[in-house]
């Protein structure tokens, strides 16, 4: 995917793989599916996409709203990162929050995802951010909507450096559009 220069914000951005086939089988089982034994394998494969050549002092999982978190029973982002933190020897951040509930972004065009992220995230921990070197994990790269949103909270709250890691970045140019609903998983309870 092509990011128009005007809207990048973030330094930069490493994924896995691209947002199809059985790698996006497995990102839809274990965030609307709720399997949650899948974030060893899937944080394997972040781990893989990870960059060796940078430095960080913090490592911040995107959040949930806690109503979000609270309905899936897990952050998924938040057990993506875990191995990741671990690697880079850091402990994650939980630096940067929700204020609000929003809309799944699935679906919206990217000025409706724009619309929506608005005011949704606040910097709950500055001096874990100020004058610091960012990784912001996310589990799917869209249209980089979340990323810019977040990435611009943290860089008004001092962030010297944010640098997006996802396990799985939409290419707009060959992959399917993203369903409008999370996906209805049959045998999955």
């Amino acid at each position: 995917m092509v990011c128009r220069e005007s809207q990048v914000n973030f330094d930069s951005t490493y994924s896995f793989g691209s947002y199809d086939g059985a790698l996006q089988q497995l990102i839809q089982l274990f965030k609307y599916g709720k399997i949650e034994t899948l974030a060893g394998p899937l944080s394997k494969l972040l781990l893989r996409a990870a960059p060796l050549n940078e430095q960080f002092d913090a490592i911040i999982p995107m959040p949930l709203h806690w109503r979000k978190r609270w309905q899936r029973g897990f952050n998924q982002t938040e057990l993506l990162a875990r191995p990741v933190a671990k690697r880079y020897g850091l402990r994650l951040s939980k630096a940067l929050g929700r204020t609000r509930y929003t809309q799944p972004q699935a679906g919206l065009t990217d000025t409706e995802r724009r619309k929506n992220l608005k005011g949704s995230f606040v910097v709950k921990r500055p001096d874990e951010v100020r004058g610091k070197r960012i990784l912001l994990i996310d589990d799917v790269f869209t249209t980089g909507a979340t990323l810019r949103s977040a990435t611009k909270i943290l860089k008004e709250a001092g962030a010297t450096r944010v640098t997006a890691l996802t396990l799985a970045r939409v290419d707009k140019r060959s992959a399917p559009a993203v369903a409008a609903v999370e996906p209805k998983l049959t045998g999955v309870s």
